[in-house]
């Protein structure tokens, strides 16, 4: 049986729409690490990782619901 994460792998290979939606989950989480590393934040970039957080729960959300269809 193959695993998720090679479930993952193959559709990031196979399907430009899943790769999309990955690299922007990366960016998310990316500057999101970056404004973590700054230890403290102003409002603008509190606001900011607020809506990274989200948006990187969307992409992830996407990404599995895309894995779904073609598990």
């Amino acid at each position: 049986m193959t695993s998720s994460q090679e479930l993952r792998d193959q559709l990031a290979d196979q399907d430009p729409e899943y790769r999309r939606l990955l690299e922007e989950h990366r960016k998310r989480v990316q500057r999101l690490e970056e404004l973590t590393r700054k230890g403290w934040l102003t409002n603008e970039e509190e606001q900011e990782e607020k809506k990274l957080k989200k948006e990187k729960l969307q992409f992830k959300d996407q990404m599995e619901a895309r894995l779904r269809r073609r598990g």
